[in-house]
């Protein structure tokens, strides 16, 4: 936590200041289009590591249109400029529609308008048209100088000196309708958005047995839409990319009547704005509401969302996305040379990447063509992995086949929870049951952990038992910390007794450790030779071979949205410092993570040991703070980071060393990290990576099929999670390595990469990584 970062190594900290000197360059910073929320964490993240590599940040206000009218829409930004507006939506810079820029008249006049301040590097925050004239922009660059030359507006020596412009992208758009990238910034907030209003409308659908029709933004395209149907469940979706078949009103209807008749007391129908039939004509939701109302005489309402989706505070993983990717556009820009295209700052996976800007934008541009041009299997194998990955999971999960169409295996897998409640449980679970269905086998729920297996506490689980489980925070099957270990050999009779032929675990440090045990006890227990699959569910987020755990997205947002109230609450008081502990066992993901999404000062954790000194530097730099506009302060504190430093000495020590200077508040956020509905993230996650499980399961009990193979091989015990880009199985076997069983962590946590941003976002010096950046990609159409 050293203001000087003193135990960072000091080549890669001499490397990191070398290579990324920006002394002398000006950036120039405008958000165009549509607002999103993020916006403004990603404005921040520009200006504030702008000016620590050196580099003047002007922020150019109303989009393009300020940057034709210059004056005071090109301003100057400092540090404090963009103070207090991590939690604010939209964008404090302003976005306007400006027609003079698509006239090489006004590009000409935004050229002379940057050269006055000497800015030759552009970082736009929008979507594909906005990037598409910043790259039209670029390309002109050294004909609008000459022609200023000629025009006597700057001499020979500024033709020389600003001879190119270089541009990086950011896409804040909240339809997610950019291809190159897994998400933009803006649409997990649209998401929340969504969701909280369903969540909402369910409560009192189901109180009068009516059906819904919701109206969600994305003209063209159905990401919103799609999403947030996994996400609650719905029973039927419309959306541009993948219209339904002819013939859909009588499917449709027939879908809704059944689910009556399985006593589902309400009907939720989403559709996209821009949804079509494979005719290219629209499907409204009022004509949907006329096609219920008379074929079904159902109660039905319809609810427009509207610019609701676009407004509100940004989400935690909004605000980390547009962070990191507002750091890496700086990067990007200080490694740029005469010959680099304009890029765009885009996230693969969990793993930051730059894409050329016209690629990404010819391949959006592809998908319309396609949708235009009626080949919708082209249109959604366009949008990319993630898109065409969510189409074939709702569809699976929400059609049943008749019994007498689903071939059987005769096999029966289990499904169980095991260690704390984490959100989105529920939703794995629903998902498992409903896929291993599909797939033909037998579904058992093991209630109470391995306490309840072992007292034979099974029951049979079916399609109709699970619904509406999406959006249920805890674990409905309940959970425990119990180990199997001291059981073993009733949990043997029992999977006898049910004869069951795969386990699926859904839970945390105890789910890996239970694995692993089971894996060790095969010799003892045949029973246990078979298929074993974890997946992982924790708000620590501390189980190794997955970057992201079922429920921390949830628990991120609960703490980041307390840090929001907290901070607030200091805006009138001022001079006021706020020392906050998270929970997370021994790791230090929450805290950091946290730190980071909140805009903390400090952020305390296990896995960077720090001492008295360290907390002094902290002190001091929180003392200077005070001095500027800023006067408040915020410290997260994991809550096992320091056996002594406790919350409470720390807590003390910043009394005592700020007196006269701040007043300290202390604030254990404690259960409410584990309590609340899953978020958009976590639903959509638990929902998708446990239908892979049960892929996965069924892939190897078909290998066994008829020969009784028993499973004693490490490929057959193994934990599914998300490495860098891709959802992996790795056998727990090789994961050991990985693990420190003491502290309940894995060895090597990605996030810890992050860690210096937080500093250098705070006004530390730190020494950041950057090996990873500098690639330049090429987009990756992706096969349905």
């Amino acid at each position: 936590m050293d203001a000087d970062d003193s135990r960072a190594p000091k080549g890669s900290l001499r490397k990191f200041l070398e290579h990324l000197s920006g002394a002398g360059k000006a950036i120039g910073v405008l958000t165009s289009g549509g607002d999103a929320q993020g916006m403004n964490a990603a404005v921040r993240a520009v200006v504030r590591m702008g000016i620590y590599v050196g580099a003047k940040v002007y922020f150019i206000y109303e989009g393009y249109q300020g940057m034709v009218d210059g004056g005071a829409n090109i301003a100057e930004a400092d540090w404090e400029s963009v103070s207090s507006i991590l939690q604010v939506g939209g964008t404090i810079i302003g976005s306007a529609r400006c027609q003079a820029f698509r006239m090489r008249e006004g590009r000409l006049k935004a050229a002379c308008n940057l050269l006055q301040r000497g800015i030759t590097n552009l970082c736009v925050i929008g979507g594909d048209g906005s990037l598409t004239g910043a790259n039209l922009f670029r390309k002109e660059w050294s004909g609008l100088l000459e022609e200023l030359a000629r025009n006597g507006q700057i001499d020979k020596e500024a033709v020389q000196k600003y001879a190119y412009l270089n541009v990086v992208g950011m896409v804040g758009s909240i339809d997610n309708d950019f291809c190159g990238t897994d998400m933009t910034i803006g649409t997990d907030s649209a998401l929340h958005r969504i969701i909280e209003v369903i969540d909402a409308i369910m409560t009192t659908a189901q109180s009068h047995q009516r059906t819904f029709v919701l109206e969600v933004m994305g003209r063209h395209c159905g990401y919103l839409a799609l999403v947030s149907a996994l996400a609650c469940g719905a029973d039927w979706v419309f959306l541009p990319e993948s219209p339904p078949e002819d013939g859909w009103e009588e499917q449709m209807c027939v879908k809704l009547s059944e689910n009556r008749a399985r006593k589902k007391r309400l009907n939720i129908i989403i559709v996209a704005e821009g949804a079509i039939d494979t005719q290219n004509k629209p499907i409204t939701s009022e004509k949907i509401k006329e096609l219920v109302v008379t074929q079904l005489g159902y109660d039905t309402r319809v609810t427009i969302l509207g610019h609701v989706q676009r407004g509100g505070t940004p989400s935690a993983f909004d605000r980390i996305l547009a962070s990191r990717m507002g750091v890496e556009a700086v990067i990007a820009l200080l490694e740029a040379t005469p010959d680099t295209p304009a890029c765009v700052v885009s996230l693969n996976g969990n793993h930051a990447v730059r894409l050329p800007l016209m690629e990404c934008v010819q391949m959006t541009q592809d998908v319309q063509k396609a949708m235009d041009e009626r080949r919708f299997q082209d249109a959604v194998r366009l949008r990319g992995r993630s898109f065409a990955g969510n189409l074939n999971t709702y569809k699976r999960l929400a059609i049943k086949l008749p019994d007498d169409q689903i071939p059987k295996t005769n096999c029966n897998v289990a499904v169980i929870n095991v260690g704390a409640p984490a959100a989105g449980m529920n939703a794995a679970v629903r998902s498992a049951v409903r896929v291993g269905i599909a797939d033909g086998h037998r579904m058992l729920a093991i209630y109470d952990g391995f306490d309840g297996f072992a007292k034979g506490q099974i029951k049979e689980i079916g399609w109709t038992d699970v619904g509406g489980w999406t959006g249920q925070g805890g674990s409905i099957l309940g959970t425990k910390r119990v180990l199997p270990g001291k059981y073993l050999e009733e949990i043997a009779m029992q999977m006898r007794a049910h004869s069951i032929n795969a386990l699926l675990i859904i839970g945390g440090f105890e789910a890996y450790k239970s694995a692993c045990d089971m894996a060790e006890a095969r010799g003892c227990h045949q029973e246990l030779c078979i298929p074993l699959c974890v997946v992982p569910a924790t708000i620590s987020n501390n189980v190794p071979g997955t970057e992201i755990s079922l429920g921390a997205d949830t628990s991120l947002n609960a703490v980041v949205q307390t840090c929001d109230r907290i901070k607030q609450s200091a805006s009138g008081t001022k001079r006021r410092v706020f020392i906050i502990e998270t929970m997370g066992g021994y790791c230090g993901y929450l805290a950091n993570m946290g730190g980071l999404a909140a805009g903390a000062d400090a952020a305390y954790i296990f896995e960077e040991p720090f001492d008295i000194r360290d907390l002094q530097s902290n002190v001091e730099h929180l003392t200077e703070k005070m001095k500027t506009t800023i006067q408040r302060g915020l410290v997260l504190r994991n809550e096992s980071c320091s056996e002594n430093y406790t919350t409470d000495f720390i807590y003390q020590l910043y009394s005592e060393e700020g007196k006269g200077v701040f007043d300290c508040r202390k604030n254990v956020l404690g259960h409410m990290q584990q309590g609340g509905a899953p978020s958009p993230f976590d639903r959509n996650f638990g929902t998708k990576i446990s239908a892979r499980a049960m892929e996965w399961i069924t892939a190897k009990l078909k290998e066994a099929r008829g020969r009784g193979k028993k499973f004693t091989t490490d490929d057959s015990v193994c934990v599914l999670g998300i490495s860098k880009r891709n959802v992996i199985f790795q056998p727990v076997a090789e994961l050991k390595k990985q693990t420190d069983f003491e502290h309940r962590i894995p060895k090597e946590q990605w996030w810890l990469k992050l860690r210096p941003l937080m500093k250098i976002l705070a006004k530390y010096k730190a020494s950041y990584d950057v090996s990873d950046s500098g690639q330049l990609e090429h987009v990756q159409p992706w096969s349905v």
